[in-house]
């Protein structure tokens, strides 16, 4: 299948949903924040709704769907797209721009010894000091140096870049949302063999938890990709196109191999997935999309960093130590 793209150029966003169960059962754990807990609300008519993912764990799920583990690299199929890697001593990675939560601004990129990156960046956004930021010009930049951040935002906050006002908002997000839910409390004991008794505090001894589960009539996934903010960065039409392929194949890869979110909460797929705008849009399969992606790079090869990966090294700056002596003579 070709990529119809012709049929997104009179519409800003890219809407696609996929109707989820549990693997197995029914029972599922949402997401949970330390203060608040399960995220539920109500429906103005009274329908109860639960937040099962939200868009900043999707947002890491979605940077990581091109990522093999296995080989620490990206897929194969899409070798050639820029990131950049952090190494520690002797060549051994550490850690990348792709799977860090701040991209580019990653401290183990930024903040080490090798200033390297941080030069790189001052210098190409050398032009953005003054003024309000031309976003396409950033955008290329961003670019050239780790594709995948134009798709799912960068902050660059460090004032040396620009006085710290170079940001780009998220261009694909996604959450996952539960329908008519009701809770299933569950729990369980942490037993201790040889001393029921002891001291909990320590560790020791048997130790009761509970855990609120829920089950609900629906689940479902939602994603969305703003195209007018990818036109907007004037990259060129083999770039725009890459990123809408990368996109929608990251979304093809989360639902076929990244719906283990927490281990009470597996899903598959059951219903779509569809895209619900533009409606006349047919969704490519995954294995088309990576051939597609692959297709671009090779076209936006002149946009990337040569080499594509870019490497930094991490060893932590030394923290001036206080002279006490010199403190107590200053008194």
């Amino acid at each position: 299948m070709t990529i119809a793209y012709e049929k997104l150029c009179a519409t800003s966003r890219l809407l696609i949903e996929a109707g989820l169960k549990p693997v197995q059962g029914e029972r599922f754990q949402p997401t949970g924040f330390a203060d608040l807990g399960p995220a539920r609300f109500t429906l103005p008519d009274g329908t109860a709704m639960l937040l099962v993912a939200s868009a900043q764990s999707v947002a890491n799920r979605l940077e990581s769907a091109c990522w093999d583990d296995s080989t620490d690299d990206l897929l194969p199929q899409l070798g050639g797209l820029p990131y950049i890697r952090v190494n520690l001593d002797g060549d051994r990675p550490l850690t990348n721009s792709i799977l860090e939560a701040h991209r580019i601004n990653s401290p183990y990129i930024l903040e080490g010894k090798d200033k390297s990156v941080f030069q790189k960046l001052k210098q190409e956004a050398a032009g953005l000091e003054n003024g309000p930021v031309r976003i396409a010009d950033l955008a290329r930049m961003v670019f050239k140096y780790d594709a995948n951040a134009l798709l799912h935002g960068v902050f660059l906050a460090k004032s040396e870049l620009a006085g710290g006002r170079l940001r780009l908002t998220r261009a694909l997000s996604g959450f996952i949302e539960a329908r008519n839910v009701c809770i299933a409390e569950t729990g369980g004991v942490k037993n201790d063999r040889i001393d029921p008794s002891g001291d909990t505090k320590q560790g020791f001894g048997n130790v009761p938890f509970h855990r609120t589960e829920f089950v609900a009539e629906k689940v479902t996934a939602y994603f969305n990709l703003d195209l007018a903010l990818l036109r907007g960065y004037r990259l060129g039409e083999d770039a725009t196109n890459l990123l809408t392929a990368l996109a929608l194949f990251k979304v093809r890869r989360f639902l076929s191999n990244g719906l283990r979110l927490r281990t009470a909460c597996d899903f598959q797929v059951v219903d779509g997935p569809k895209v619900t705008r533009p409606d006349d849009f047919p969704l490519p399969e995954e294995s088309e999309l990576l051939g597609e992606c692959q297709r671009l790079i090779a076209s936006c090869r002149n946009l990337f960093a040569d080499p594509a990966v870019t490497v930094v090294r991490w060893q932590p700056e030394k923290k001036a130590k206080k002279d006490k002596d010199k403190d107590k003579d200053d008194e």
